[in-house]
């Protein structure tokens, strides 16, 4: 698909962000993963994304996040758009793309480059050089050392016509208000916060009309419903989801460094799909982390 098509796909419903699945020894676990992937694709996500962020891109190498990618789109089988991380240092970045790309990906989603803090011009030359070096469409991820403003996106957008997408993972609200005013239906839009749940409605009035859910790992029906509330602007069951479930949650997420990520493969491996261990440098949930995640699952489908 030409990247306006795929930015099109993207805004039109939820998005999947499917974990990684190792085995215990923490090599790819290609067939469970196909298997997650068969199950997730009942739930009709808009889009997945292979080796994004909460399939723990950043511990892959190259020729794992190629067979982590083509297994993707093998098994999705252009039911829907797969779309792959990139990241790391420029050149890096481009071997990513390029590698996804041969995989048969759709389109990419941008990370920041890897350590350092750069001004405008060094994110501008960052991007068009990744940009240039790929037909795919590309989803910008605004987030940590790799911030920009409207008129630095603007400009991005005017040397790159494959950025078609914006995915925020600072929060503030002001920024975002004055990059969907600036540019408009020039992007498509998409929530990227930890738990993008919380910001769902109230970014929805911005133009964000969706996000990465990764709770849709292991309660897919619930993120759908809660999607589906946010898209008809259901408040109340909207506000009876996040005291119920959505801030417990976070609660759980919140007590150690990296358990975004790590909260999600233990959902999995309570409703029987386990998905393996993280990779370090994350940790796993201890025994009582689980066991109350448990409780707040209990009964939720």
């Amino acid at each position: 698909m030409t990247p306006e098509e795929f930015a099109k796909v993207i805004g039109s419903g939820l998005l999947s962000f499917p974990v990684t699945h190792f085995t215990a020894d923490g090599a790819f676990n290609e067939s469970s993963y196909r298997s997650h992937l068969s199950w997730l694709l009942e739930y009709d996500p808009a889009a997945l994304f292979a080796a994004g962020g909460t399939g723990e891109y950043f511990s892959l190498t190259l020729d794992e996040f190629s067979a982590v990618v083509k297994v993707a789109v093998e098994e999705i089988a252009g039911r829907v758009p797969v779309v792959a991380g990139c990241g790391y240092g420029t050149a890096m970045a481009r071997q990513f793309a390029h590698a996804a790309e041969t995989a048969g990906a759709d389109g990419l989603l941008l990370f920041p480059p890897y350590l350092v803090n750069a001004d405008a011009e060094g994110l501008i030359a960052h991007v068009k050089t990744v940009c240039d070096s790929t037909s795919l469409g590309v989803i910008l991820y605004n987030r940590d050392n790799a911030i920009v403003n409207a008129n630095t996106l603007a400009r991005i957008c005017d040397l790159c016509p494959n950025v078609v997408g914006f995915k925020d993972g600072v929060g503030d609200i002001e920024l975002m208000t004055r990059i969907h005013l600036k540019l408009g239906d020039r992007l498509t839009y998409v929530g990227g916060l930890p738990t993008a749940e919380t910001f769902a409605l109230p970014y929805l009035e911005m133009g964000v009309t969706t996000y990465s859910s990764a709770i849709f790992n292991f309660l897919p029906q619930f993120a759908k419903d809660f999607y589906a509330a946010v898209r008809r602007r259901d408040h109340e069951f909207v506000a009876k989801s996040l005291r119920e479930f959505v801030i417990p949650y976070i609660e759980i997420r919140d007590r150690r460094k990296g358990y975004a990520v790590s909260i999600v493969k233990a959902g999995m491996k309570l409703i029987g799909r386990d998905a393996g261990p993280v990779r370090s440098p994350l940790t796993d949930l201890t025994d009582d982390e689980l066991a109350a995640l448990k409780t707040l699952m209990a009964g939720r489908s």
